[in-house]
């Protein structure tokens, strides 16, 4: 009976340990209760709710959608998928660590992609508040981030050389079994002035167009001067605003209806969630059947990325399975 009494406080002390250290049970959460923005853990990595609400507001930004036309089971799948997302980036984030430190990402490849990124918001504040969400406190942070992305980017891309290879005759195939989906839509040519509301209010980016397309109609300057003089897009200011021959489907929606539904030689103003634009359509072409060997780079280009999204989704899947231990869900 003794022995029994002095084994109760030793089989609690085992518990105790076990429940701190091993199996993280009540004891534990008591200690160490989860953080309630908290959605999954990767390793020591925390996700936090906020990071998927960024994610997801951002994909369905991407699909042309938004959480209030989704219905509850839609939102929860494209939740569920925006965690996933995260999760397999970091993941993917902590293998390219391991196995590539010496991929080599130039500050000129990162100074791109933060151009390209700070485009995506109409202000400075939106910006800022997409950062704090994402926890990156400081632009150099956010630097930190964009370099990772595009080491993963490079490793990945060493994965997948060798498997996404695409022959003549699948190219030909394809090409058989497609040909209405690559005869050659409407095209447009065009030329535009654009000033981002990022660093300038909507109404002040406006008036500067308004002040350059009274310019342009009463003929005291030319389109290529106004562009040079005004533009703020640095890949076509010096070119006169050429953007050249261009497809519906290649444009973001915002930009792409009201554009091709202008007249030709017809300048107008054009508000997208990038800011304002003065665009001429300066000629048009209407749709046409084309050949194989017109269609051929495009469908070389279509079958690789194919091939490209699947092995990657098959590393993802890999490093899911590998690491499942390490991943802890809480929504």
């Amino acid at each position: 009976m003794k022995a029994a009494l002095h084994a109760v406080p030793i089989l609690a002390a085992i518990y105790l340990i076990a429940d701190l250290l091993v199996i993280h049970g009540p004891v534990h959460r008591r200690l160490h209760p989860r953080p309630e923005n908290l959605a999954a853990l990767v390793g020591d990595i925390e996700i936090t709710r906020s990071q998927v609400q960024r994610a997801l507001t951002e994909q369905l930004w991407l699909e042309g959608k938004s959480i209030t036309t989704l219905a509850s089971a839609e939102l929860a799948i494209a939740r569920k998928a925006a965690l996933d997302g995260i999760i397999d980036h970091e993941l993917l984030r902590i293998q390219v660590a391991a196995d590539s430190p010496a991929i080599i990402v130039s500050e000129s490849e990162i100074d791109e992609r933060l151009r390209r990124l700070v485009g995506r918001f109409e202000t400075k504040g939106a910006l800022e508040s997409a950062m704090k969400t994402q926890g990156i406190p400081t632009e150099a942070n956010l630097r930190a981030r964009i370099a990772a992305n595009i080491q993963q980017e490079k490793w990945l891309t060493r994965r997948i050389s060798p498997t996404i290879q695409v022959t003549e005759q699948e190219t030909q195939n394809w090409f058989e079994e497609n040909q209405a989906a690559v005869s050659q839509p409407i095209r447009i040519k065009a030329r535009h002035i654009f000033i981002p509301t990022l660093d300038h209010p909507p109404e002040e980016a406006k008036q500067k167009l308004d002040k350059a397309l009274s310019a342009l109609m009463e003929k005291r300057q030319d389109f290529a001067t106004l562009a040079k003089e005004w533009s703020e897009d640095p890949a076509t200011k010096d070119l006169g605003g050429e953007l050249g021959w261009m497809t519906a489907d290649r444009l973001p929606a915002d930009f792409a209806a009201p554009v091709f539904s202008l007249s030709t030689n017809q300048p107008a103003l054009i508000r997208t969630k990038l800011g304002w634009h003065l665009v001429e359509v300066t000629a048009r072409k209407a749709a046409e059947a084309r050949t194989f060997e017109q269609a051929k780079p495009e469908i070389l280009a279509a079958l690789q990325a194919l091939k490209a999204r699947q092995a990657t989704l098959d590393i993802k899947k890999s490093l899911r399975q590998s690491s499942a231990s390490r991943i802890k869900l809480f929504e």
